[in-house]
């Protein structure tokens, strides 16, 4: 029986590959990406802050990193496989399973490792290599799902358990003529158990292709890539996993680091306006908008700054579940060129430095960045 997914993608003119991925694939990333609402950089996509439209992100405005491109996977063939000598009842679930399971809502926060990447070169001076992200490589979305450790107790989770390796379905990740494999990178089985989730909804949806169709993993608080997507095998073992994506990428190597270089996990405490970059405003009275977010999803504060001097508490206008909303008044008293500063403090009491310590990949930005604006005085 053909669903009606995809007999929707086959009138689309695009075939389904039993069980799998489809066999031609229009390109790296299956969603619309209107200028209004994405700068694209190759194969990912990185939202734009005046796209913002509620407290969470919708599907279509979300950010995209693909390390190679978008699989269409027909959930009638999926299975989800979990084996390792840290379970003792391997198992494999469909679809259907999977969503028989008890389920959650978790919401959440996903964050590239590199957001923020270009302001080392551009704020800081410095040469950083990777995929030049301003702040919108990170939304957030309320994700439906079985919590992780719900399949893992089923699979029989070993007391002595110590990794759990979760592979994507994407295409293998080839560069530099070494083919890497499929993505895929370890989780300590104490996260795993935490608060990690394998979601097959977004926002209320099924997940949308390129978020991870039909289930993908939604570690909060840590770097996007450990929320694999297009999940297809848990690997749990009783000793320590690694992958080219801890091991080779998504590391801390520079002046400041040990020469094997800090591997990154926790994500750091950012904040961003909801303004174009070198907008233009009008000279006059008016309200800046904006959002912070941390680790843990908690941010005690936030302070604004627009004469690069002094600085005023920002209002929060959300509750900050997930991330803090907040506006304060801006006044200029002239035209001119200005630059906006936005300061957010965490729970524990940390506000964001004035520089990031440099690595060589980028990773981890979280310095309080200078945004430029123009204002200008209204033509009659």
């Amino acid at each position: 029986m053909i669903s009606r997914r995809s007999l929707m993608l086959a009138t689309a003119g695009v075939a389904l590959m039993p069980g799998r991925a489809l066999a031609a694939e229009p390109g790296p990333i299956v969603k619309p990406l209107p200028p209004e609402y994405f700068t694209v950089h190759g194969t990912n996509a990185e939202m734009k802050w005046t796209a913002l439209s509620g407290h969470v992100i919708p599907n279509d405005r979300f950010f995209v990193r693909n390390h190679t491109r978008t699989p269409v996977i027909d959930a009638a063939t999926w299975r989800l496989r979990v084996h390792g000598n840290g379970v003792r009842r391997p198992l494999e679930l469909t679809y259907r399973d999977l969503r028989a399971l008890p389920s959650c809502t978790v919401e959440t926060v996903i964050e590239c490792a590199g957001n923020g990447r270009s302001f080392y070169t551009s704020q800081q001076g410095q040469a950083v290599a990777g995929t030049p992200w301003k702040l919108g490589a990170v939304g957030l979305a309320r994700w439906r799902g079985v919590r992780l450790s719900t399949v893992l107790r089923l699979a029989g989770l070993r007391h002595d358990a110590v990794d759990v390796l979760p592979v994507g379905l994407d295409p293998e990740y080839v560069t530099g003529g070494v083919n890497l494999g499929r993505v895929r990178r370890p989780l300590p089985v104490e996260k795993a158990l935490d608060d990690t989730l394998i979601a097959y909804e977004m926002n209320g949806e099924p997940l949308p292709p390129d978020h991870g169709f039909p289930a993908r993993l939604v570690v909060p608080g840590w770097i996007g890539i450990a929320s694999i997507k297009w999940l297809g095998e848990l690997e749990v073992a009783t000793t320590a996993l690694d992958s080219p994506w801890d091991t080779q990428y998504y590391r801390m190597v520079g002046p400041t680091y040990p020469a094997e270089g800090t591997l990154v996990t926790t994500q750091v405490t950012k904040s961003a306006f909801e303004l174009a970059w070198g907008a233009t405003l009008p000279l006059g009275r008016q309200v800046l908008t904006g959002r912070s977010w941390s680790p843990d999803g908690r941010v005690r504060r936030v302070d604004v700054s627009t004469d690069g001097t002094t600085w005023r508490r920002a209002v929060p206008t959300s509750s900050g579940h997930g991330w803090l909303q907040w506006q304060v008044p801006f006044h200029p008293a002239a035209p001119g060129q200005y630059e906006l500063r936005a300061r957010a403090t965490d729970s524990r009491g940390v506000a964001q430095p004035d520089v990031s310590p440099l690595n060589t990949q980028g990773y981890l930005f979280g310095a309080v960045v200078r945004h430029p604006v123009n204002v200008v005085q209204p033509s009659d």
